[in-house]
């Protein structure tokens, strides 16, 4: 087995690459830039982190968002890879120590922000360090005609161009049409680059549009038939978060929400109660979700449309990216355009942008408007329509999507085609869509008579056609290029070339409409999860219940290690469990997703586990670890599996104590939680050698000292902070749960910060 083989099951779990992976990935080893664009979901990382752990040297990840780094180095982590990211939501003290021992080589991989290119400290670092790469994530940042542009990816090249030898560099992106494609290896100055475009096809997800009159009757109908599954719900503005996620809290539902809104403590605790399963829906705007990859998202609901077609598929590409099958329902409405609308005309976004070049990016937004407004309205397959998007082309059925599954036929609406047409002529192209459909219908408004339209020849000619018609072929007829509108503030129905050939009646307008009298989608939003059914998997009753207590252990574990559940182990590989009931050591690596470094860590809990469910006693023998043991970083030792991998076996770790190094670089601020205060002290340990700080520990110390009162409320015991507590320099917020009970948050000042640390000192030298 070759390295990036060995690699790929050593540390990832698995047995063979996905498509596109193994171009990439022979790219970069023969030292050649590549640039990859494949599907969220995919396995890009891999592309990078594989050739990261053979080559000689450090490779730097750019990436744009501090929750993507914290997410990718955790599960490399967790992989027994030991990676670090440098970001704002370190402290100086955190920051400094990672970049110390990025000094010494401890780090195969390093996360990067832009903005931390040009900082004097780290420059020192990288000019006087061994760059053998540089990847560069969510490669659309840098095009400013993509979706998310942001400048401070510009500095990326001019940072390059500071190293002493230039590296290897590597550029990914799940969402980029051809002109950003080309913008992309243009702006980075990638050199012959390995192209590799896999597609962007996900055809594990279920494709829907809908235009409920009850826009949150069909959610909480859709979230009813679907629970216990993990789902986000995107709304464009935050008081429909907030609306939203009260309304389906009120309902019963386990929920949270996320917005800009919201305090960093508080935007932090409801992302983690989502990621930990403490919550089973997200209520967001699209502040939430890059770099989140949970990956049992089983749905993803657009409580509006969002503005583009980039970022509607960016959005749900966190729906099941385990590869398992996931819905992607999206609610539209005509005020959902307008809305979208005001937030492009308001955009204060790339300020360093000259005027004429924000105006242009302004156009190419409202573009990107009508685009995704087309897409709500297209009868053609909805998969198809995002792939054309993109520049793939396909047959036009995928099977998958509400309108494939929905009856349609070929309708001639070449006479209603004639009265819109008409209507825009003797209007002489001066009104927007809205108008020219009232026109036409005979609607007796204020704006009617106003514009004198009641007076126009083609008033009321089309009256007997329902209005929701009317729209669908006013649609159709501008996706097909018979009618255009203008990028202006107020969009204004255009002629065009082939408007002549209708009025002309040389043109015959076909159109597929469903047989019903109007697109509802499917019943309940279609796919009702089944009983038993896990990650795409029909379980048995026996399965079931071996899922179920695998999934319990792996919560215990994540909880114990400050983890998400998914990065111990996905869905996935629980289900491939549940239907493999390994025995061995040998039978529990023939699971996806479980690799040695992995085995070595859990496997004889899970391996008891699933032995205890089949009713089989364990065995000392097939549950003890064989003498090939798994390899962790420790620079100190010469034997090595695969060269030049920075990973070897861990020596057996201390509890963790307080020593005066540990004490030097402790930050104390003047407000914090308890978990973010004991997270700060266990991020400067030396975790090579020393065991976390508990939470509970400290808790119990607390507790001991008489700091709370234990008071059972409603059958379950809680905390109450006492006189004590708040002399210690405890403060109590209260909150309201989910079920309507009030409980309190504590928070620990200056004070009591020292007074936790001279316990663990005093502690540590057995006083």
């Amino acid at each position: 087995m070759d390295k990036k083989h060995e690699i790929l099951k050593k540390f990832f779990g698995y047995d063979s690459f996905r498509q596109g992976q193994e171009s990439l990935i022979d790219g970069i080893l023969s030292g050649r830039d590549v640039f990859g664009i494949m599907p969220t979901g995919s396995g890009k990382s891999l592309c990078f982190q594989i050739p990261a752990l053979i080559m000689d040297g450090i490779t730097l990840v750019i990436s744009p968002l501090i929750s993507l780094m914290k997410d990718q180095v955790a599960t490399l982590n967790q992989a027994g890879i030991h990676a670090a990211y440098l970001n704002s939501s370190l402290t100086a003290a955190q920051y400094f120590k990672a970049l110390n021992f990025a000094k010494q080589g401890r780090y195969p991989i390093i996360y990067v922000a832009p903005e931390r290119l040009e900082t004097d400290g780290f420059l020192d670092f990288a000019l006087n360090a061994k760059i053998a790469m540089v990847a560069v994530d969510e490669a659309h940042c840098v095009s400013q005609w993509g979706q998310d542009f942001r400048p401070s990816y510009l500095k990326i090249v001019e940072f390059i161009k500071r190293l002493p030898k230039r590296p290897i560099v590597s550029a990914f992106t799940a969402t980029a049409t051809k002109e950003v494609r080309e913008d992309i290896i243009d702006i980075l100055m990638l050199q012959e680059p390995v192209v590799t475009t896999t597609g962007y096809d996900r055809p594990n997800l279920y494709l829907g549009v809908q235009a409920p009159k009850d826009k949150y009757g069909a959610l909480k109908n859709f979230v009813s038939t679907h629970q216990g599954q993990c789902g986000i719900v995107y709304c464009l503005t935050r008081k429909l978060v907030e609306e939203v996620s009260d309304r389906l809290r009120e309902d019963g539902v386990s929920v949270t929400r996320y917005h800009a809104g919201l305090s960093d403590g508080e935007r932090r605790q409801n992302q983690d109660d989502f990621i930990y399963d403490r919550c089973q829906v997200m209520v967001a705007t699209n502040a939430f979700g890059m770099g989140i990859d949970k990956s049992n998202v089983r749905f993803v609901i657009h409580y509006n449309m969002p503005k583009s077609i980039e970022a509607f598929y960016q959005e749900i590409g966190r729906c099941s990216r385990d590869q398992e099958p996931g819905e992607c329902i999206l609610f539209y409405s005509g005020q959902d355009v307008v809305t979208n609308q005001r937030f492009i005309d308001n955009n204060q976004d790339n300020q360093e942008l000259d005027s004429l070049t924000r105006q242009i990016v302004q156009e190419r937004d409202r573009e990107r408007l009508r685009k995704m407004t087309f897409y709500c309205f297209t009868n053609e397959c909805l998969r198809d329509y995002i792939l054309r998007y993109f520049g793939e082309y396909g047959s036009n059925y995928c099977g998958n999507c509400q309108n494939c599954n929905t009856q349609f036929e070929e309708t001639d609406v070449t006479e209603i085609a004639k009265g819109l047409v008409g209507c825009v002529s003797s209007s002489r192209q001066r009104y927007g869509v809205n108008v020219i459909i009232d026109t036409v219908h005979g609607a007796n408004t204020t704006k009617i008579r106003q514009y004198r339209m009641d007076e126009n020849p083609f008033y009321g000619t089309l009256r007997e056609v329902p209005v929701f018609r009317l729209r669908q072929v006013m649609n159709h007829m501008m996706l097909k290029n018979y009618l255009s509108v203008t990028n202006d503030e107020y969009a204004i129905v255009k002629l065009t070339g082939l408007s002549g050939q209708i009025t002309e009646g040389s043109q015959i307008v076909m159109m597929k409409m469903a047989k019903e009298q109007e697109r509802t989608g499917r019943e309940n939003s279609g796919k009702k999860a089944k009983k038993g059914s896990k990650a795409g998997v029909q379980l048995s009753q026996e399965g079931e219940k071996l899922f179920e207590k695998l999934r319990v252990l792996r919560a215990d574990i994540a909880r114990g290690e400050g983890v998400p559940p998914y990065i111990v182990f996905s869905d996935k590989t629980l289900v491939s469990m549940c239907i493999i009931k390994p025995q061995s050591k040998v039978q529990m690596l023939s699971v996806s997703g479980i690799g040695e470094f992995k085995f070595e860590k859990y496997g004889e809990r899970f391996l008891a586990c699933v032995k205890e469910a089949v009713g089989e006693e364990e065995s000392p023998e097939e549950l003890s670890f064989e003498e090939d043991r798994l390899f962790f970083m420790d620079d100190d030792r010469e034997e090595i599996d695969i060269e030049p991998v920075k990973a070897m076996v861990r020596p057996a770790k201390t509890e963790f104590f307080m020593t005066e190094e540990l004490m030097e670089q402790i930050h104390y601020s003047e407000r914090t939680s308890l978990s973010d205060f004991v997270g700060q002290i266990n991020d400067l340990r030396d975790d090579f050698s020393m065991k976390r700080l508990t939470i509970k520990s400290v808790e119990d110390w607390l507790t001991q000292k008489g700091c709370f009162d234990i008071k059972v409320l409603n059958g379950r015991p809680r905390k109450q902070i006492n006189e004590k507590g708040r002399a210690f320099g405890i403060e109590a917020e209260k909150k309201i749960s989910m079920s309507g009970n009030e409980y309190e948050v504590f928070f620990y000042g200056k004070d009591a910060q020292t007074k936790i640390v001279k316990w663990l000192w005093d502690n540590r030298k057995g006083k």
